[in-house]
């Protein structure tokens, strides 16, 4: 096994080990997105809430709401889990085909297109407290798969500063 910071061949191309670790926890992370998304969209059909980990607003249940009412949230968190999905296979692609191959802008876009979208999306769940979700299944598989990103980027940099 290699030692980090040794080179390594793969793909016809000599990369770092750590560029290759972080290359795929930054794609394991963009994975862990469209998986989030997927389950998102699916509940959307099949789930009993409003999402996952928000199962009441104020007391009424997606059945309670006025039909048009619950077809417009429905059809919000259709295109919500269409750009988590494909947030994700964007950040995978990036990671797995472009920052292994020590392409800076494919690691600084992969960067943009998460920070972007969790820029925008976590702060609103911080701010009041107009509904009660469960922490734990709405934001932790968002959090734990942020975490892997960042790590990776991280690593992946450092990989790519290596000579």
């Amino acid at each position: 096994m290699a030692q980090a910071g040794t080179a390594e061949m793969g793909d016809g191309v000599e990369y770092s080990t750590n560029l290759r670790r972080g290359s795929v926890l930054m794609a394991l992370a963009g994975v862990a997105f469209v998986g989030y998304g997927v389950a998102f969209l699916a509940l959307n059909f099949v789930g009993g809430g409003f999402e996952i980990g928000v199962s009441q607003l104020d007391g009424a249940t997606p059945g309670d709401l006025n039909p048009t009412v619950a077809y417009y949230i429905s059809h919000l968190h259709v295109a919500t889990g269409a750009f988590i999905i494909s947030t994700g296979i964007a950040v995978a692609g990036l990671s797995w085909y472009g920052v292994r191959q020590r392409l800076t802008w494919a690691w600084a876009t992969a960067i943009v297109t998460a920070v972007v979208g969790l820029a925008l999306a976590l702060p609103m769940h911080w701010t009041g407290d107009a509904f009660a979700h469960d922490w734990l299944t709405h934001l932790g598989p968002i959090y734990l798969a942020t975490l892997v990103f960042v790590v990776g980027a991280v690593v992946a940099y450092r990989g790519m500063q290596a000579t």
